[in-house]
């Protein structure tokens, strides 16, 4: 699947992370060629020139990516952009991470093992020249484009939300949506905070977006709607992790599956077809949210408070 934005420059690149329709990228029409939000990860690198080239360009052409965050899905195949001589735009604190990844990827197979390559791929340095951190509020401008950074937190630590005319590419802050389902945010370890994730969506509702492209997935043109379903789901679910948690002896593991069926009632609860609903857990695994909030209570010591 790819469509494009018919009120502006923006094509949604479908990146198909086993299935359609669940990780996406952006190119960007500019006076002096082409911008990419997202590259996916390595895995995807095939399909990410199939789509660029879809739209009647070649990788090389692209000198501008802006990534959100530096989480595998979202930035995964930067440094193989960066070989062709593109600049990488990334928050402060994942810029080192690009440049040495050796960390992100002792990280990453921690919790992928094996699967690690089939899912993402490889991961390689970034020179650093070919980084450039973005201060919140910086604006970098491409050509008759103007793109925004706004340091969005709450996901991860070096969440940036990009804004471009009216319009916001969210990353994950913004919450995963398939097709016209709810909006459920993702909450994977390490970073998780509910109170700068809900000032994220204050910040963003203040730029008045008429428009917002999530990476999982799509374009939408109900800011309003979409952000009251993140917000709602942003502390029913962790709640619900919350309450889980004060059971004996309650572990990742036992919690997986009820989180997942608990999850899977919301979204049927909207009328979503099975299909629909093995995409969210595609974009969005159970057991990295359970593993992200248990983080999260653990640290507050909310729980134990609660018994």
């Amino acid at each position: 699947m790819m469509s494009s934005d018919a009120q502006g420059p923006v094509s949604l690149l479908d990146l198909k992370f086993k299935a359609e329709g669940t990780v996406g990228a952006f190119l960007v029409r500019t006076s002096a060629g082409p911008a990419l939000i997202e590259t996916g990860p390595e895995s995807l690198y095939g399909n990410l020139e199939a789509a660029v080239q879809a739209q009647g360009f070649a990788l090389e052409d692209i000198r501008h990516v802006f990534v959100t965050h530096i989480h595998l899905d979202h930035a995964g195949a930067a440094w193989r952009l960066a070989r062709h001589g593109a600049q990488i735009y990334v928050h402060p604190a994942g810029a080192a991470h690009m440049v040495d990844p050796g960390k992100l990827l002792g990280s990453a197979r921690r919790i992928y093992g094996e699967s690690m390559e089939p899912l993402w791929g490889r991961l390689e340095p970034i020179p650093t020249e070919r980084i450039t951190a973005l201060e919140d509020g910086a604006i970098v401008r491409v050509g008759d484009a103007a793109i925004q950074a706004l340091h969005t937190p709450g996901h991860a630590i070096h969440h940036i939300t990009y804004r471009l005319e009216d319009g916001l590419f969210t990353g994950d802050v913004g919450g995963i949506r398939i097709g016209d389902g709810p909006v459920i945010p993702p909450f994977p370890p390490p970073d998780i905070d509910l109170e700068a994730w809900t000032a994220s969506i204050a910040r963003m509702r203040s730029v008045r977006p008429t428009c917002l492209y999530p990476t999982h997935f799509g374009i939408k043109r109900d800011a309003p709607a979409h952000f009251d379903s993140l917000e709602d789901n942003l502390h029913r679910i962790a709640d619900w992790v919350k309450v889980q948690m004060m059971v004996e002896d309650a572990s990742e593991a036992s919690l997986i599956p009820p989180f997942q069926a608990f999850v899977n009632g919301l979204l049927a609860e909207h009328g979503l077809p099975e299909e629909a609903i093995q995409d969210y857990e595609i974009a969005d695994p159970a057991f990295m949210s359970v593993q992200g909030l248990m983080r999260y209570w653990r640290k507050r010591n909310l729980s134990a408070s609660l018994t």
